[in-house]
């Protein structure tokens, strides 16, 4: 037996740049022998013990491990996490085992006698130490260490002979992290620059160097996305797969460099290499792929799921070109190609290596196997889906999730036919026509083409997710009986709805289940969110389309649907209308699948997104479904994560919430927000906060003017409305609003212009390619606008802007700048509004209706901190039947008389626009909510005009918003839905 002293710390050391360095402790060397009964505790497994006896000083925790490379690192890693100081250390080796024997104190230097404590750190040591009894030989492990460092295992080392020795010298190769020093950050940035970049590092531009930037802190992330993904296989807990055809992720580069904690490291390497972290930032691009709330909620989701350590996996598509760039020509809005992946995206690596076949068209064969019909897809055309991961990392964690993201590819069988026919053209344009399957975001389906198209990458999404899934799965498990308590399969809306087709084919087809079996298991693994409010709005499929498209599953489809019709006719009755209005297949002039049906039929758990949203799903959108199965219904509230919206944003906002709550533990927990109404009539506070938003101000202000060429004034409420314009949406009540108020200004005498609020009115959106109206509204912004801004009788008074291309990125500017945030939506049409929940958690004040997630600000902020207006949901349909008798102020007619009459020119073209909200044809009640609404607004000038008012309604609205984190919806969604629990990668 050999026994060996070392220093826990010397200049030559490796762990010179461990956690050991920041010790309080003098270098000691020390010896030891095992006692007898330490010696008799040799076994073939990990021990840790706690010895309180032998010295007065310390507490004495004996470690015995199979011997690793790193291995030390580790456990000083996990007593400084703690919160803990080592006075010394031992070492004794016996064959393949050791015994470390650590006296510690706790971080006053005294001993530590409380049991509770010392179990706690037994475990701690225990999980980051590991045994590694359940790796096999040849197989990797991985023990994680931190600041975060993972030392990676030498699985491979107990080979013997040469294969041995290379696994061993691999391992010491790599028994180590990346660094974070401002030093070491520099080389890596550096050697970017050279060798991925390929340009020289004596003459690199911004954007080269945002390249190499990008590429060192991805590198950061795939040490910690390895780590999580290894042990999560090791530990084989449930796992959730979140899928969605959309995902509005942003820029990445700033949200990753604060999750991982390294963003001062990162802006100190930079600013000594002669650039500016913010400034390489904005050379960035948005990854646009996804339309308003739906697709941002599911970034918001993945941020949120990533840091609550739980087992997750993001589905969706890597469009080639993602949402269409918006260009204002003369007014009009004009679409162009978004080429987002012109420039290269370094966040995501393509794994050539993980693809699957995707099956489109051909006939359904049936076949004799074992004396059994089963039915075979012999398909007409098939393309492959390559995967492109994209790291997302969890803040305050090790833990890194994956975001998969398919591109579609042309398939690797060769069209011997085409070529033997001397028919290369048509060979070559047939192997294209795949890759248009993941080209577009939204292709206009208003056509057939446009249809299959957008049926094609549906199902090419699901084919390929759930055959990931599916290998994944039967990597480690055998019998499919087991599915449901290893696989949550999460649709986020109707888009991913033939996952539930595709998953019956696969395990009847393929897998050759029994189909009772076979649906018992889907009808397990499926839960499902949707985003729609009315029923017209849900998504239906021809059924000549999908027959011709994917024959077998029309036949599932139709075999699903039978089943069902005869299960609810033993449960209803031959109730002929309520039948039809809940069988999946819509009977007409034209059949369909209702995707929602399906959805609803299938899923263990409906979700509704606002507490309003469930209401109105119950007694309307699936009044039928709620009836039969109440107990499938449940909601959670859509939230926002707080670490894009206010850390990354806004972060001088959040240094003064750090410093007046006293902590940084809001950045993970959003409840503690509350804290800060312990801090509302502090005056010292409130001028903070006032400086902050002025800020934020100037930001917005030199950004408008860089765009526009209007200078507006700082001291003017920045009132701002940005979302999809649409007429539920009600962007047009926000015109006619700013064009009453350009009308009283007019007509106002010189001191009676003196008391008027000045106000920036800000609007941003873009409108879908086919949809009139919402181009109407845009061009009817920016004609009010030329007249205002003109006008030199208004000046500061009054200024429209009207910001193109609204994306992620320009959010982060806008919502940290505004004062007062609208959302105008027609009671009864939003499901949730996540927009509000961003302004509100950047002390932005609210003026809004009651629909959606508002209903419950109200209940977190109370009535007086926001200005509530419009008719309530349960007004509505009354006042529509109304139509023509329903009565309008003389200011909304006065108003809608000057856009038709061409004050703002283009009478004609304003026409349609016009009639749309005239009486009797007034649907979104525009001219009905026109008089409650000037009087919200004259309530917000009333506010404004009182500082010290604002400021305490503003701290309010932030200190209230913490229900409505993202982190608040995931935990919700995984307790009561799916069911999973957290799997913390340990430190």
């Amino acid at each position: 037996m050999q026994t060996i002293s070392f220093p826990l710390f010397t200049p030559s050391n490796p762990l010179s740049h461990s956690p050991l360095q920041n010790f309080s402790t003098a270098r000691r060397t020390t010896s030891f022998r095992l006692s007898a009964t330490e010696s008799a505790a040799l076994a073939s497994t990990s021990t840790i013990a706690v010895d309180n006896s032998d010295d007065a000083d310390s507490t004495a925790f004996v470690i015995r491990a199979r011997n690793r490379i790193g291995l030390l690192q580790v456990i000083t890693r996990v007593f400084k996490v703690l919160g803990l100081r080592i006075d010394r250390a031992t070492v004794q080796f016996d064959g393949d085992f050791f015994v470390k024997r650590f006296f510690v104190t706790d971080s006053h230097g005294n001993k530590i006698d409380d049991s509770e404590s010392l179990e706690r750190i037994k475990r701690a040591l225990a999980e980051a130490v590991g045994d590694g009894a359940g790796a096999g030989a040849g197989e990797e492990t991985v023990s994680v260490s931190g600041r975060g460092i993972v030392v990676r295992r030498p699985g491979l080392a107990e080979a013997v002979g040469e294969r041995g020795a290379k696994a061993e010298r691999m391992f010491s190769l790599m028994d180590g992290f990346l660094k974070n020093d401002p030093l070491s950050l520099q080389k890596d940035i550096l050697n970017h620059v050279e060798y991925t970049v390929a340009r020289s590092r004596f003459s690199f531009d911004d954007f080269e160097a945002y390249q190499a930037l990008s590429h060192s802190v991805r590198d950061r992330l795939i040490e910690r996305w390895h780590d999580t993904h290894i042990y999560v296989k090791r530990t084989k807990p449930k796992r959730l797969y979140f899928l969605s055809l959309e995902f509005l992720m942003g820029r990445s580069l700033s949200n990753s460099v604060i999750n991982l904690g390294i963003q001062d490291q990162y802006a100190e390497a930079l600013n000594q290499l002669g650039f500016e972290f913010e400034v390489l930032a904005e050379q960035e691009g948005d990854a646009a792929l996804g339309n308003g709330g739906l697709a941002r909620l599911s970034a918001c989701q993945m941020d949120s799921l990533a840091t609550l350590d739980y087992p997750a996996w993001g589905y969706g598509l890597r469009y080639e070109y993602g949402l269409f760039r918006q260009v204002i020509v003369d007014g009009f809005q004009h679409e162009q190609p978004d080429y987002w992946l012109n420039f290269g995206n370094p966040w995501e690596i393509e794994r050539i290596h993980v693809t699957y076949e995707v099956k489109f068209y051909g006939t359904v064969e049936e076949v004799d196997m074992n004396g059994e019909k089963h039915k075979v897809w012999v398909p007409g055309e098939t393309v492959e889906a390559v995967a492109y991961d994209n790291p997302i990392p969890g803040y305050g964690t090790r833990n890194t999730i994956n975001l998969r993201l398919w591109a579609a590819k042309p398939s690797n069988q060769f069209d011997l036919e085409a070529y033997n026919t001397g028919d290369y053209i048509n060979s070559v344009v047939n192997r294209q026509r795949a890759e248009t399957i993941s080209n577009v975001l939204y292709p206009d389906d208003r056509s057939h083409q446009g249809k299959e198209l957008r049926l094609k990458q549906q199902y090419f999404f699901v084919s390929a997710s759930l055959q990931d899934i599916i290998r994944r799965f039967k990597e480690a498990h055998s019998n499919f009986d087991e599915l449901p308590d290893k696989v949550a399969l999460h649709l986020n809306d109707t888009h991913p709805s033939l996952s539930i087709a595709e998953i019956m084919r696969i395990l009847v087809d393929e897998e050759h289940l029994g189909w009772n079996k076979a649906w018992d298991i889907a009808c397990k693994v499926f839960s499902f969110t949707t985003h729609t409010v009315v029923a017209e709005g849900l998504e239906k499929i021809p059924v000549d389309l999908l027959g011709s498209l994917l024959p077998r599953h029309l036949q599932i489809l139709y075999e699903i649907n039978f089943n069902f019709m005869e299960e609810l006719k033993k449960r209803i009755g031959l109730d002929y209308n309520r039948l039809s209005r809940m069988s999946i297949v819509e009977e007409g002039a034209v059949k369909n699948i209702r995707m929602a049906n399906l959805s609803i039929v299938c899923s263990h758990t409906v979700n509704g997104v606002s507490k309003l949203h469930l209401d109105t799903l119950k007694m309307r959108t699936f009044k039928d479904f709620y009836e039969l199965w109440p107990e499938k219904f449940q909601f959670k509230t859509n939230g926002v994560t707080q670490r894009r919206w206010i850390v990354v944003s806004n972060p001088s906002l959040c240094a003064l919430i750090s410093k007046w709550l006293g902590t940084e533990a809001w950045i993970r927990n959003a409840d503690l927000l509350t804290g800060l109404r312990d801090h509302v009539d502090n005056t010292d506070f409130h001028q903070e906060w006032r400086m902050v938003k002025k800020v934020n101000k100037m930001r917005l202000a030199e950004y408008i003017e860089a765009m526009s060429g209007v200078k507006v004034s700082l001291d003017a409420m920045f009132d701002v409305q940005v979302k999809r314009i649409h007429e539920y949406k009600r962007q047009l009540l926000n015109i006619l609003g700013i064009i009453h108020r350009y009308d009283c200004i007019k007509n106002m005498d010189k001191n009676d212009r003196k008391k008027v609020v000045p106000r920036v009115c800000i609007i941003g959106g873009k409108a879908a390619p086919g949809y009139e109206i919402a181009k109407k509204i845009i061009k009817l912004c920016h004609a009010v606008a030329e007249k205002i801004n003109n006008d030199t009788d208004i000046g500061d008074l009054l200024k429209l802007v009207f910001i193109p291309d609204y994306n992620v990125s320009v959010a982060e500017l806008v919502i940290p700048g505004a004062d007062l945030s609208q959302h105008l939506s027609t009671a009864g049409h939003e499901a949730s509004g996540t927009g509000s929940m961003k302004f509100l958690m950047n002390g932005c004040l609210l003026l809004a209706t009651a629909d959606g997630s508002t209903v419950e600000i109200i209940e977190e902020m109370g009535l007086d901190n926001l200005f509530l207006f419009g008719a309530k949901v349960q007004e509505v349909a009354e006042l529509r039947e109304k139509g023509p008798t329903l009565k309008v102020p003389l200011q909304f007619a006065r108003v809608l008389r000057m856009v038709r009459d061409g004050y703002f020119g283009h009478k004609d073209y304003f026409k349609s626009l016009c009639d749309t909200v005239e009486i009797g044809n007034d649907f979104y009640l525009l001219g009905h909510d026109f008089g409650s609404y000037l009087e919200a607004q004259a309530a917000a000038d009333k506010a404004f005009v009182e500082p010290e008012k604002w400021m305490r309604m503003s701290i309010l609205s932030v200190a209230g918003s913490g229900r409505f984190s993202s982190d608040r919806t995931i935990q919700e969604y995984a307790e009561r839905t799916w069911k999973i629990d957290p799997c913390r990668c340990p430190l």
